[in-house]
């Protein structure tokens, strides 16, 4: 059975740029969302991907991504979603033996970055780079499917 254990963080400064090795475009959507789990469409470097995820407040959920046909990925991201879709450029970085993952929205998340590390247990001990800030991996505001719902330009400043 497939698991994603990852953890997130914002940022404290731009340095992480100098570090980039790749950029990848990415528009995902959801289908649906429950209390369950979501089932999402995401497009990535002309590939499309369906993926669900269970719902949890752990940093471990399970995770299942099957890769589909373009042009049907476009067409349920495009007609079949819920709200906006997502628009992010994510930045590979790495650090050491590991590879963050910098999320830098746009549309109606635009000013958002978001790190994320995934790890191979729990309890896993990593290095935190001088660029890396608070972590929010237990926030679910920060979590892609709440985006949707409860965009970061809806934010009141004070919430963050």
């Amino acid at each position: 059975m497939a698991y994603e254990i990852e953890r997130k963080f914002l940022l404290k400064n731009d340095d992480w740029r100098a570090d980039v090795y790749q950029t990848v475009a990415i528009k995902q959507a959801y289908l649906c969302n429950t209390e369950k789990a979501s089932l999402r469409i995401r497009i990535a470097n002309q590939q499309a991907y369906i993926s669900s995820k269970t719902m949890t407040e752990s940093i471990r959920r399970h995770e299942f991504e099957y890769e589909i046909p373009f042009h049907d990925g476009e067409f349920m991201l495009m007609n079949m979603c819920l709200g906006s879709p997502i628009i992010k450029t994510r930045h590979l970085v790495r650090e050491g033996q590991y590879t963050w993952e910098i999320d830098e929205f746009y549309g109606d998340n635009s000013g958002l970055l978001v790190a994320e590390i995934e790890l191979e247990h729990e309890q896993q001990i990593f290095q935190h780079p001088a660029w890396l800030g608070r972590e929010v991996s237990d926030d679910r505001r920060y979590i892609n499917v709440s985006l949707v719902r409860h965009p970061f330009k809806d934010w009141l400043q004070t919430e963050d």
